[in-house]
């Protein structure tokens, strides 16, 4: 195997390699149960990676993700609460309707980052803070649930033991790469990427790209957000935590490239169950929470030495 191919493959192999050593540790961590509960876990964060994913593409950035998920959660739960409560009715309409919201979100911060031109980081991190700020205003810092069986089905209900939201998530992934690698836009994602300048003089409108780029992105947010008000049955300011460390890891741990054009959404698929291993492993052999922050963030870092080629670059920033 040349070196080439080893750098391409190696996310996939650290993958096999942490499977590996957690069963051998505890044979529970192959049981179809815990793969059930890693794909619960991995849905949601799979699909804020995918939506990073086309962003990081661009050579860009997108850290709004914690504050659109936790809105646009709320908002799906209050407009389903008024349309009846249940999917199963007219209620069915605030799931598109929230689609349809993340990508006008998700284009406002793009809008913000090419018109205003604000670093994508800054403008992006604002606008979570934005995001978190009006999850806050709308909740009074309380809880929203729903109580619809047939919504929350998507967990409850199984098919070969994986709950259907998995099926879902799968679904949109495979939807991602079809952007991605058949149609202009994705093409456009990663000559953007490779070189601004480049595809500018090749006929690419760039700022529309990178607009359509972030409200990609904000839909993959929207689909995450449904995903977790499905896991939880509830939506709070907090819905979206953590999801800013896990999805930008994962990605970079499967092998995107952070300076753009490089990589793509099954580097992300790879690198969210690389992380979601790493994490769920420790549970189940027993580590105590008290430390299992800081060993997940030493076995991120031994895979990302593993799983990229930091020589390709002049330098890393």
């Amino acid at each position: 195997m040349t070196r080439e191919n080893l750098l391409k493959w190696a996310p996939l192999l650290v993958l096999l390699a942490l499977v590996l050593f957690f069963s051998a540790i505890n044979p529970n961590f192959l049981s179809l149960r815990n793969f059930a509960r890693l794909s619960i876990v991995a849905s949601p964060a799979l699909m804020v990676a995918v939506g990073v994913t086309f962003i990081i593409i661009m050579g860009s950035i997108d850290l709004s993700m914690e504050g659109a998920v936790s809105a646009l959660a709320v908002i799906f739960c209050y407009l389903l609460v008024w349309l009846g409560g249940s999917v199963a009715g007219i209620g069915f309409l605030a799931i598109p309707a929230i689609l349809l919201l993340g990508f006008l979100v998700g284009a406002v911060n793009g809008l913000i980052h090419v018109r205003l031109r604000i670093p994508s980081f800054m403008s992006s991190l604002a606008m979570g803070f934005v995001g978190t700020g009006a999850a806050v205003l709308m909740t009074g810092g309380n809880i929203v649930k729903i109580d619809d069986e047939v919504f929350r089905s998507l967990l409850t209900y199984r098919v070969l033991g994986f709950p259907l939201m998995a099926y879902a998530a799968f679904a949109f992934l495979l939807l991602g790469w079809v952007i991605q690698s058949y149609t202009r836009l994705g093409r456009n994602f990663y000559a953007v990427g490779g070189g601004e300048d480049l595809a500018h003089a090749s006929g690419v409108n760039v700022k529309r790209v990178r607009v359509l780029g972030f409200a990609l992105a904000g839909f993959y947010f929207a689909i995450a957000g449904l995903l977790q008000v499905a896991k939880l049955g509830q939506a709070e300011s907090v819905t979206g935590s953590n999801l800013m460390f896990i999805s930008i890891t994962s990605v970079v741990v499967g092998g995107v490239a952070l300076w753009g054009g490089i990589g793509g959404v099954w580097n992300a698929f790879v690198g969210v169950l690389i992380v979601a291993v790493i994490n769920n492993g420790m549970i189940v052999i027993g580590i105590p929470d008290f430390i299992q922050d800081g060993l997940l963030g030493l076995l991120v870092i031994i895979a990302v030495i593993l799983s990229t080629d930091r020589r390709s670059v002049a330098f890393v920033k």
